[in-house]
């Protein structure tokens, strides 16, 4: 085992009773992301990037991990107990975690959809900065960096670019750098191309197929990305139909 397996707070998932699941019509359960990752676990890297279409599962999948390590599904550190209307899924109480020897057990979970609530949270909380007088870009880099310092373990990110210009997803990509650097795990849902570039990272696509490993020139994000710039004003002449 290497040094970063055995420091890495969730070196692998898998279901408690993977069979059982299989029967489950229910979503979850039905889609081709969670069906895969019943059959046969799913390892990670130290940087682990998920991207794919909407509705595919990548949020289902990263609030379920988020969830299975001990953390709020709105969001926070290990042990949040900020919440208002629950929405997530059964998926996280069927998983189990494998965890590095000597791993850290703190955490931090970022969604850009429950954002609101949790600076509303924090605040009550006594938190320094004022995150509700910030843009939303702003905000969201705020609690970043001051949560560098104080979590070095997973930090999990569900579509942060969604809060961010072109500029503050360069700052963010900066200080994912950092936290990874100070020996943490990352595993980020994106559909962000730039995101996506982050070196030496496991990049899993998720799609109809289910889940698999990628190269960051075939991802079709990256390729539809291309298209669209390489002639933006033709898809402005397409039939919506």
């Amino acid at each position: 085992m290497d040094f970063s397996q055995m420091f890495m707070p969730v070196r692998r998932v898998e279901a408690i009773d993977p069979d059982a699941l299989l029967k489950n019509q229910r979503w979850p359960f039905v889609l081709p992301v969670v069906r895969q990752l019943l059959r046969e676990g799913l390892d990670f890297g130290q940087v682990t990037v998920i991207v794919g279409e909407n509705g595919t599962g990548k949020s289902t999948l990263v609030e379920a991990l988020a969830m299975a390590y001990g953390m709020n599904a709105e969001g926070g550190s290990t042990g949040a107990m900020n919440a208002t209307r629950p929405s997530e899924s059964e998926l996280w109480q069927q998983l189990k975690l494998e965890r590095g020897a000597a791993a850290s057990r703190k955490g931090f979970f970022l969604r850009a959809e429950t954002m609101h609530n949790f600076y509303t949270y924090l605040e009550e909380s006594r938190f320094q900065t004022k995150l509700h007088e910030r843009s939303h870009g702003e905000s969201f880099l705020d609690l970043v960096e001051e949560r560098i310092p104080f979590i070095q373990g997973l930090w999990i990110l569900d579509e942060p670019e969604s809060a961010l210009s072109l500029a503050g997803c360069i700052k963010l990509m900066k200080l994912l750098r950092t936290i990874a650097e100070g020996r943490s795990q990352i595993i980020i849902s994106t559909h962000s191309p730039m995101l996506a570039t982050f070196p030496e990272a496991q990049i899993l696509e998720v799609g109809a197929w289910g889940l698999r490993e990628s190269q960051f020139e075939h991802l079709q994000l990256v390729r539809q990305w291309q298209e669209f710039f390489d002639n933006p004003h033709a898809y402005w002449l397409r039939d919506s139909n």
